[in-house]
């Protein structure tokens, strides 16, 4: 049959093969697999049919473990159910799959390999998470790219429906998941006819039914158990026919030749590799290359997993073989070998092969590239038969060693690679460029995305390859015929040139014209395009943004640039194209943005620069890339900036040793290395203007990223500062102090929170180019090094917002995306109580902006204390807080005790006063860390054995402070049970749940926060519940100090709120509502604070506060601190935000039905909440 070609990724086709033979879908979002929930979500949402004849029932669960229990449930009960999942959420499953495979109905799992968390968390591609799964009695079927993920995933669904042993059908996370292919597609009239339907009707007619009632699930003793579980063998010996049988089926439609084990190479091969994944097509690529000068290598691709069938495995290989090598993309610490490699071992054992030799490798771990070069390494290795690729193991000497990596890639293969700033829309123009090459021309296509760890603002490189024959390689481009630089800045940080192949194309979005290219390109790019013959051409891509409309969001601008200069279709075909792709995009955001993109495509091909290249270039001396090397007083946090964060900006991780981790072999990292960064990534900064300024401080209290800090100095500190530092008299004044605002140039991502937020009549605050405002960098330098005074402290209360403000942000230049709603609350913690934090933060954005590698911008003051973080899992963050804080309190009690028997018969009146003024203040957090540190004096003065007992332990002799931080993903769905049970508990915990209403970190899906008439994923036509009333769920105990804020509409309530949570000796929550880049606001992230604003005044959100203290003091507990909210204007703040008006525009009718509830719902709220305030003031 003749199938239709269409341009996706992994993901996209194993939704497209699931969906006909899905009734329900069972989910829950987690990276990189959402994508296939999306997508089934989105058609069942436009009603497309399955082969039964309806829409598929899609559910989002508030877990992975709740989704497999779902699962199971539908399953038993006749509907044939489908999930999707990875990793951690797969590891979930593990218990009711169990159940499932045991209890043999049809199911699958279909998995995006990823990474599971061990020392780390990494969220990219290898084996470990599918290999857990081994015991569960999972069939388990691998595709190694998005052809055969389209194609072998209908092989699962069909045989686990006629075989009744469910499958797990698992391919690469991100390189497969993620990798746009132009492949073929099925269609339902094909699939129809491989389904058996008489074994669906079986499976229905033996489900759970009261009109035929049976029992499932029973419990049986040891006299049956064992007898009643060797009774499944039969179907498990039958199923690896079943799978053939479909394989054969399969091919014979659409011309393949799948089988459970696939050779490929020659026949008379000597040294095999033995594979299962994307890993695969190097291997072929490899193999074809070698083999056409003269080798004789070839590959054995695993297929069907399990069963494990020994003696297909065995007719798989060729009779000429000397030696196998087997990889495994994953690594079982303490084992004999990694899995795929221990079943070749005892498949081969007393075969034909009994005496060739069998090396084992790992590869690939966390989506570590996997080359040419390594696959030639595998196959000449003669000596190590345990060994590794891809990295450099100079600890234990397992590595290989590679040579240069050849260029293996069909002739005609046309590779182009982007690198963007994340949300500056780069990947989104390749997605459709790709799209569009894919599906307007014979060409194959791929692409392939890979990221840093921050949020938008971090680096993006696009792969894109084009070709005449089915592309093959699944490896990153290092030899391009193309490379666009999207952001000035990078320019002199990232080696991007010397990827570009001799006579290539390197565009530059810049605002230099030849002057500036001059004095600002490093002498090595330089001299590389001059002796390598490279065309460059350049673009002032910001320029045109404005100009058009667009902003920074580029990416039109720079598409259009390169469809002109890359040649690969004609360029009218390009244009004609391109507009048609922003018109599909756009739609959704109205006419006038379509219309911006075409008008910004248009000034993109019109204004590109060829550069006549000096010939002085060839002789360019090297200069300054990157960052340079630091100097600490820190040897710890110098070393670690030097050996491995400085490698890792500058794209250079792969090539660190062993050697470099091995002292951090636990996942332990130095705390405030993302002040070393100074990325310089923003077009335009604030410049501060004195003569505006009002020192409200509100500017540096919304900043998202600490960039913004207000100094108090000395006439003397004042008089040292820089030349270009704008000092004025502190106002009111403080004892002749100077007052100024200091601003980190390099380190602001120019969202323009703090300019927008600025309330003096004459801003104060004004967004300048940061070329002009370079200067400045050296005064907020010099303002660092200032010290906090005391009498500034005694005059403002670090509990107010201007006092605050002088206290040392403990969270800054992180990851987060430019305007961030969550990081402000975050970082004002960390002013009130960093020096003495505990953080367990959830996985999720929060862990991402707060602690991913290399930068770690939580930080520490000049006595070298600060946040305390770590991350465990998704699911258990609140019970990992909580673990913290018995820790922290069963040592403390234990020091204690030592305090009190040291008071009983202590001497020295100092020694007496320490103690008694450290036992009077034990729980007070604020009083208690003075009292400490005298206490800690009087014992080093006295020299005392007792003294020396408790200094041994003097870090627990500080009141701490825990927090748990996490998003409502966490605290409303999948971590909700053990958020509940320790707030249960009475403990003194402090909970922080950034509410941005969605899951923000994998994408923006619907969780239990996400209110009334919402589009998100998973709510494709709007969220019709309402929002879960987590606050309620809280005060209901009556003894948890809970808090609803939002930091842009009350300033104030919301620092008084963390003042509070804290200094109740008890658990508290506090709920902050947190603007994100998913929800679409249509003023743009400058404006997050003023939409925090607007949700309250609409009543969108309320602010109020319950604190149990008061009630004990006779006081009313309730604090409603917002105002009668304006739900006059509701309807108005719903469509300023794209996941309310694309409802509108999509689905008028709808809209309107659900915005009229959501506004019903509101004003029941603020009704409910002034009742509270009248109930609980009557106690």
């Amino acid at each position: 049959m003749a199938r239709k070609m269409k341009t996706m990724d992994g993901n996209n086709a194993a939704a497209w093969a699931s969906y006909p033979f899905t009734d329900l879908a069972a989910i829950y979002p987690i990276t990189p697999s959402s994508v296939m929930a999306e997508v089934t979500d989105q058609w069942a949402s436009k009603n497309k049919k399955n082969l039964f004849g309806d829409p598929v029932t899609v559910v989002e669960m508030q877990s992975e473990a709740g989704a497999a229990g779902t699962v199971h449930g539908s399953i038993s009960a006749g509907a044939l159910t489908t999930t999707y999942t990875a990793s951690q959420g797969l590891l979930l499953m593990i218990p009711n799959m169990y159940k499932i495979a045991g209890e043999l109905v049809p199911n699958v799992i279909h998995v995006s390999a990823r990474c599971v968390s061990s020392h780390a968390l990494n969220i990219f591609g290898d084996h470990s998470d599918i290999y857990a799964c081994r015991q569960t009695g999972y069939a388990m079927l691998c595709s190694s790219n998005p052809q055969e993920v389209m194609d072998l995933a209908a092989v699962a669904h069909l045989s686990t429906i006629k075989g009744r042993v469910p499958f797990l059908h698992f391919f690469d996370g991100f390189r497969t998941s993620h990798e746009i292919q132009k492949i073929e597609t099925w269609d339902d009239e094909t699939l129809a006819k491989l389904i058996d339907m008489d074994a669906v009707k079986a499976f229905r007619d033996n489900a759970l039914n009261p009109e035929h009632p049976v029992l499932r699930g029973t419990a049986q003793n040891p006299d049956i158990f064992f007898q009643a579980r060797e009774a499944c063998n039969k179907y498990y010996d039958a199923l690896p026919a079943v799978v053939e049988e479909y394989m054969n089926k399969v091919n014979a439609e659409i011309g393949t030749d799948y089988k459970l084990f696939n050779y490929y190479g020659a026949a008379d091969a000597e040294h095999i590799i033995i594979a299962m994944g994307s890993v695969n097509d190097t291997i072929e690529e490899t193999i074809d290359y070698l083999n056409a000068n003269g080798g004789k290598y070839g590959l054995v691709k695993v297929r069907l997993y399990r069963p494990f069938v020994a003696e297909k495995l065995i007719e798989a290989i060729p009779d000429s073989v000397k030696r196998i090598s087997v990889l495994d993309r994953t690594k079982e610490p303490g084992s004999l070998g990694e899995p795929l490699y221990l079943d070749v071992v005892a498949a081969l054992k007393g075969t034909k092969f009994n005496d060739v030799p069998i090396f084992t490798g790992r590869y690939g771990l966390g989506s570590k590239d996997t080359t040419p070069a390594q696959i030639v390494a595998v196959f000449n290795n003669t000596t190590k038969h345990r060994f590794t690729i891809g990295i450099n193991d100079d600890v234990t000497n397992l590595s290989l060693e590679l040579g240069a990596n050849p260029d293996t890639a069909p002739a005609g293969t046309t590779a182009c690679k982007f690198w963007g700033l994340g949300s500056d829309g780069t990947v989104g123009a390749n997605k459709n460029s790709i799209k569009i090459i894919g599906d307007h021309t014979d060409l194959y296509a791929q692409a392939y995305f890979a990221y840093d760890s921050k949020k938008s603002g971090g680096v993006t490189i696009s792969h894109l390859r084009f070709g005449k024959t089915p592309i093959k390689s699944t490896y990153l481009i290092n030899m391009a015929d193309f490379v666009a630089c999207h952001n000035q800045s990078y320019i002199d940080k990232y080696d991007m040139v010397s990827d570009i192949k001799p006579g290539g194309t390197f565009l530059l979005n810049t605002i230099w014209d030849m002057e500036g290219l001059e004095k600002n390109l490093p002498g090595q790019v330089k001299r590389y395009i001059a002796q390598n013959n490279i065309n460059f051409y350049t673009i002032n891509g910001v320029k045109l943004g404005k100009e058009t409309g667009m902003g920074t969001r580029i990416n039109t601008i720079l598409q259009s640039a390169f469809f002109k200069l890359a040649n690969i279709i004609p360029f009218e075909d390009a244009l004609k194209y391109m507009k048609a792709a922003a018109e599909a995009s756009y739609s959704k955001k109205g006419q006038d943005v379509v219309e911006k993109n075409w008008n910004a495509i248009d000034a993109g091909h019109q204004n590109i620069v060829k550069i006549e290249v000096p010939e002085s270039w060839k002789n360019a001396e090297d200069t300054q890339m990157g960052m340079a090397a630091v100097t600490n007083s820190n040897k710890t946090l110098q070393d670690y900036v030097n050996n491995i964060q400085i490698p890792c900006n500058a794209q250079k991780g792969d090539t660190l040793p062993v050697s470099t981790f091995v002292d951090m072999a636990d996942g332990t990292f130095p705390q405030g290395s993302a002040a070393f960064e100074k990325r310089g990534i923003a077009v335009d900064v604030p410049e501060w203007i004195p003569e505006n300024c009002i020192q409200c401080n509100q500017c540096a209290y919304v900043c998202p990223h600490a960039v913004i800090r207000p100094v108090a100095l000395t006439e003397a500190e004042a008089a040292a500062a820089p030349a270009d530092a704008k000092i004025m008299d502190f106002k009111p004044a403080v004892g002749g102090l100077k007052f100024m605002m200091t601003v980190s140039t390099l380190d602001c991502t120019g969202c323009g929170v703090c300019a927008n937020v600025c309330p003096a009549k004459e801003k104060a605050l004004v967004m300048k180019p940061i070329a002009s405002q370079m200067e400045q960098q050296k005064v907020f330098n010099y303002g660092v090094t200032i010290d906090e005074k005391p009498e500034v402290a005694a005059k403002f209360a670090p509990t107010t917002v201007k006092g605050s403000q002088f206290r040392q942000p403990m969270l800054e230049f992180s990851g987060a995306c430019a305007g961030c709603g969550e990081t402000p609350y975050a970082k004002l913690v960390t002013q009130l109580f960093g020096d003495r934090m505990y953080i367990a933060n959830a996985t999720g954005c929060s862990s991402i902006w707060g602690g991913s590698a290399p930068s770690t911008p939580y930080t520490f003051n000049k006595k070298g204390q600060g946040p305390a973080w770590s991350n465990s899992l998704f699911e258990d963050n609140a019970e990992f807080g909580y673990g913290m804080f018995l820790a922290t309190e069963t040592l403390r009690n234990r020091v204690l005790s030592k305090v009190k028997a040291l008071a009983e018969k202590a001497e020295k009146p100092e020694v007496k006063s320490a103690i008694a003024e450290y036992l009077d203040t034990y729980n007070d957090g604020n009083a208690n860390k003075a009292a400490t540190e005298n206490l800690v004096a009087a014992l080093e003065a006295c020299g005392c054995d007792d003294a020396k007992a408790i200094l041994a332990e003097k870090d627990y002799l500080r009141k701490k402070s825990q927090w748990i931080f996490g998003g409502d993903g966490w605290a409303y769905d999948i971590g909700f049970g053990g958020l509940d049970h320790v707030l249960a508990s009475g403990k003194n915990v402090n909970v922080l749940v950034f509410d941005t209403e969605v899951y923000s970190n994998t994408g923006g899906q619907a969780s239990k926060s996400t209110p009334t008439g919402a589009i998100a994923q998973f709510a494709a036509a709007g969220k019709v519940v309402k929002k879960k009333d987590l606050s309620g769920i809280a005060m209901s105990y009556g003894y948890v100090y809970v808090a609803h804020v939002a930091m842009g509409a009350n300033m104030n309530q919301c620092i008084k709120a963390f003042a509070e949570a804290e200094a109740y000796d008890g658990p508290s929550i506090i709920i902050a509502y947190a603007p994100c880049i998913n929800h679409g606001i249509k003023t743009g992230m400058s404006t997050a604070q003023a939409e925090e604003k607007k949700a309250v005044e609409a009543g969108y959100w309320h602010l109020y506060r319950y604190n149990p203290a008061l009630k004990k003091e006779g006081k009313n507990p309730f604090s409603l601190d917002s105002k009668a909210p304006n739900t006059e204007e509701y309807k108005n703040f719903l469509m300023g935000e794209v996941r309310y008006n694309a409802l509108a525009r999509q689905n008028p009718e709808r809209a309107e039905a659900l915005f009229d509830a959501a506004v019903e719902n509101a004003k029941d709220r603020y009704d409910y909440l002034t009742r509270l305030t009248a109930l609980y003031g009557q106690d």
